[in-house]
């Protein structure tokens, strides 16, 4: 059974009066159907207004479906007896740090949700020192977020959705606020805990090189799903990505120039790695 599924999933956001009525209605989400297995690294992304982190916020049961289902390990987020189910089955991580941690020390921020949870003392110790082992936070246990870098904050946060042992985890732009660094150090513990805990992951980035690292991307566009395969397939269709107002990666670009320009480099070059292979390969023959 996939952990995620949506049948016909549909979102409005709808505007009312004073009186209730419905005065405006904007269509974020059209007829999407989609299957994620577990143990999966998938990006999505789409330019501003697309519907992705209208789709993620579905995910956590933050908004329920005006039509269609959505079945988040196996559990229907419109079914409101299930809610704590579904939010413990899929952890979230914001765009700004700030607005998740709450806590004045980063230890009792990560217990957290557990103690909301009814966890047991111990357990609850437990768990958090393994997500913040998890996330390279240990030393910072009774530190002030306050003092941290954002990329270290947001690492916190991670650790906070960790403690409470999902089997997925949501990233909805968590790098969008972060400098080159800060995004690496997400990114890092994001395919970490992939590849060590099977944990599946669905990274909603506008970064179209961390996009390149997962295995499978999707692109959103007017609210619906207009791609969708690995990352070499997808990026390699740049005028697709173009028409949806997206910029394929700097190093698929770079290549298809230099072909453009003579020299023989293969297709599907998204990474610089990549690159320098090929342009090694060239310089040997």
């Amino acid at each position: 059974m996939p952990i995620i599924k949506a049948e016909n999933l549909s979102y409005d956001y709808v505007r009312r009066d004073e009186n209730d009525n419905i005065v405006d209605s904007i269509h974020a989400l059209s007829d999407i159907n989609l299957e994620i297995e577990e143990g999966q690294f998938v990006a999505v992304i789409g330019h501003n207004g697309s519907g992705k982190s209208t789709f993620a916020k579905l995910l956590n049961a933050l908004l329920i479906p005006t039509s269609g289902k959505l079945f988040v390990g196996g559990i229907d987020t419109a079914d409101e007896s299930r809610l704590w189910d579904i939010r413990r089955t899929a952890g979230m991580v914001f765009q700004n740090p700030d607005n998740q941690i709450i806590a004045s020390v980063v230890e009792e921020d990560v217990a957290f949700g557990p103690e909301n949870m009814g966890v047991p003392t111990e357990e609850i110790r437990r768990r958090v020192d393994a997500a913040l082992k998890t996330v390279g936070m240990t030393k910072f246990a009774k530190s002030s977020p306050n003092r941290l870098s954002g990329g270290q904050k947001q690492r916190v946060a991670i650790a906070g959705a960790l403690a409470i042992m999902p089997k997925c985890m949501i990233f909805d732009e968590s790098t969008a606020m972060l400098d080159p660094i800060g995004r690496a150090e997400v990114m890092s513990v994001a395919k970490k805990l992939n590849k060590e805990q099977r944990l599946t992951i669905i990274f909603i980035t506008h970064y179209m090189e961390e996009a390149a690292q997962a295995d499978r991307v999707i692109v959103m566009n007017k609210g619906k799903i207009v791609m969708d395969g690995i990352p070499r397939e997808v990026f390699t269709e740049t005028e697709k990505l173009t028409a949806c107002g997206l910029e394929p990666p700097q190093m698929t670009m770079l290549a298809k120039d230099l072909r453009d320009a003579g020299l023989a480099l293969p297709h599907g070059i998204i990474s610089a790695e990549e690159l320098a292979d090929a342009l090694r390969v060239l310089k040997g023959q």
